[in-house]
């Protein structure tokens, strides 16, 4: 089912179990900048509070307002918000390698994520790390998201832990930079000890949801109930994948790793037309060609004894190409920080 409508902007012209390729299309030669952002924009609410406050696929104006500000709330954001619509600029490469690669959370690669998975993948978020960061100030987990449903294959339940790169490279690499730059997470996210501390942090937000007895959207009321029941399960799964009860290796059986790379393409200025024969063929290779630099670079991670095999993870590479960055950016800025000053 899509939450967001995103089907009617957001073409998925891959789906494999482990590879899925994602564009926007043209209206009148004009890249349809506005619609995609509408669509981003839908989910604030589903992205900032995740499942916490209930399930709120209707809402107010004023509970949009409440969640732009509290992604505002985050310092990442309002200072990107300050790079891109303020002082019209953009972060450099320089920026994201050294002090202020932490500012890429303010560039909605996180929430062009969550869209994906919400609406292609149909899955429901466990977490929401900007609920919880705006809240206490702690960051919940260092995974970009955390949800929960069907495997890649649809034949079981999954937890899904996603990671995400936006990036744009005046070479026109910064698909090829996106997808190395995944692999350093893959190194560092799936090591024994990352992931303990992680199964700790996730853990002590086990009863941070809104108490059944206290729903009362009776028309979503089933759905939160089975969401309930899912949250124990995998509350449960990850305690026990902690205490060590279970092994790591059949608990990283049950979890799918999205990996997101949005990135810049000059193909989406060679052409303004993606029903052009010549335009897929060139989409079709680039993605193709992506797709093999991250499975070259993949195979070189080392295998350490007691440490997951990362070459066996169920892993599956999102690829969103964009036209310009820096424009996106600016203008979903521009659009939540409205939305968070009405």
């Amino acid at each position: 089912m899509s939450i967001f409508s995103s089907q009617s902007v957001i073409t998925e012209h891959i789906s494999e179990a482990d590879l899925r390729a994602y564009f926007v299309g043209f209206d009148f030669g004009k890249y349809r900048y506005d619609d995609l952002t509408k669509v981003l924009m839908k989910a604030v609410v589903d992205f900032a509070f995740g499942f916490h406050a209930g399930i709120l696929e209707k809402y107010t104006d004023e509970i949009l307002k409440e969640a732009a500000q509290s992604i505002y709330n985050i310092k990442d954001f309002s200072e990107v918000k300050w790079i891109y619509v303020d002082n019209n600029s953009s972060l450099s490469d320089e920026d994201l390698k050294n002090e202020k690669k932490y500012l890429k959370r303010g560039e909605f690669g996180e929430l062009i994520l969550h869209v994906l998975l919400r609406d292609f993948i149909n899955t429901i978020p466990l977490l929401s790390k900007i609920y919880f960061k705006d809240t206490d100030g702690v960051t919940v987990h260092g995974f970009d998201s955390v949800h929960i449903g069907k495997n890649a294959f649809g034949t079981g339940d999954s937890l899904y832990f996603g990671e995400t790169k936006f990036y744009a490279r005046a070479n026109d690499k910064a698909g090829e930079a996106g997808v190395k730059d995944l692999i350093d997470d893959v190194k560092e996210h799936f090591k024994r000890d990352f992931l303990k501390r992680e199964f700790s942090l996730i853990g002590k937000k086990k009863y941070a949801y809104l108490p059944l007895d206290d729903y009362e959207d009776k028309n979503t009321i089933e759905s939160y109930e089975n969401f309930i029941k899912q949250k124990k399960y995998w509350y449960q799964k990850i305690s026990d994948a902690e205490k060590g009860t279970i092994t790591l290796d059949s608990f990283l059986n049950s979890v799918t790793i999205p990996l997101l790379c949005t990135y810049e393409s000059a193909l989406l200025t060679k052409y303004n037309d993606t029903n052009n024969p010549d335009f897929l063929r060139e989409y079709n290779e680039q993605i193709k060609d992506l797709q093999t630099i991250f499975k070259n670079n993949l195979k070189l991670i080392e295998v350490e004894l007691g440490e997951p095999i990362r070459t066996n993870l169920n892993i599956v590479l999102l690829l969103f190409p964009i036209p310009n960055k820096k424009e996106l950016v600016k203008l979903l800025h521009e659009k939540l920080y409205h939305r968070a000053n009405l």
